[in-house]
């Protein structure tokens, strides 16, 4: 038990030893993420030319604090590898060699994966904020200042939902492995998924924004039916091995 205890002690220092190392990399560039979330604010200020579209910080310490939300974020992603080695070395004693090969490759799938869903997510994002800067009236005496803390939130929790959705394939290959699920039964239940799918893109994306609710829907069903199509392929491998295998 005390083993244990401070092999676990040993891991989560390691892993806050990369956070932290990634947080400082994370303040450092900052100033350049900060002006990457404004580009959308001053792109309805350019449109609409006025002075009444900013990015409001209000009171003393709201630059530091976005500064500090912006570098935990950043030193979250770039310590990835770092606390999720930590954790899979903690557990690594109790498996098997087997369920340690597809842990390993659950990791390497779900980490690029999870950085597309970023990006796409980065690429919706301007046109979620300019669609909705449309509804606010253009008239006298209507300003748009953006809370700052609000405006952040919203961004990074767009980012983490559209990320995550990505990863969700890589959970249906890995229930199939488990012998949880077949190919064949992910693959039925494609009208379900589809419209969980769409919903799910509907409910993440403005109603106005038609264009961004179809490229994230699109995309999520590429990524489903390449994990049904996997499966099946996992399935006939298994398939084939146990033909071969000598009977009793």
């Amino acid at each position: 038990m005390r083993s244990i205890c401070a092999s676990l002690r040993k891991r989560l220092f390691i892993a806050a030893a990369g956070l932290i190392v990634g947080m400082v990399v994370g303040f450092i560039i900052s100033e350049p993420v900060i002006n990457l979330l404004s580009q959308p604010i001053a792109q309805i200020a350019a449109t609409h030319g006025d002075s009444y579209t900013a990015l409001n910080f209000n009171t003393v310490t709201s630059g530091f604090d976005l500064r500090m939300r912006i570098a935990f974020s950043i030193g979250l992603l770039l310590s990835a590898p770092v606390w999720l080695w930590q954790l899979w070395a903690f557990i690594m004693p109790g498996l098997t060699r087997k369920e340690m090969r597809y842990t390993v490759g659950f990791v390497a799938s779900a980490i690029p994966l999870f950085a597309a869903g970023l990006y796409v997510g980065w690429l919706i994002m301007p046109h979620m904020v300019e669609i909705m800067a449309l509804f606010v009236p253009d008239t006298q005496g209507v300003a748009r200042f953006y809370d700052y803390s609000t405006y952040y939130d919203f961004v990074f929790k767009l980012l983490l939902v559209v990320g995550v959705s990505f990863v969700t394939p890589v959970f249906l290959v890995a229930l199939n492995l488990a012998g949880i699920m077949s190919g064949r039964a992910i693959l039925r239940g494609w009208r379900v998924a589809i419209i969980v799918i769409v919903v799910f893109a509907a409910a993440a994306t403005p109603a106005a924004d038609v264009t961004s609710m179809l490229l994230l829907a699109g995309i999520l069903c590429v990524l489903y039916f390449a994990a049904a199509i996997l499966s099946l392929l996992f399935d006939r491998r298994k398939a084939r091995r146990a033909a071969l295998e000598p009977t009793a």
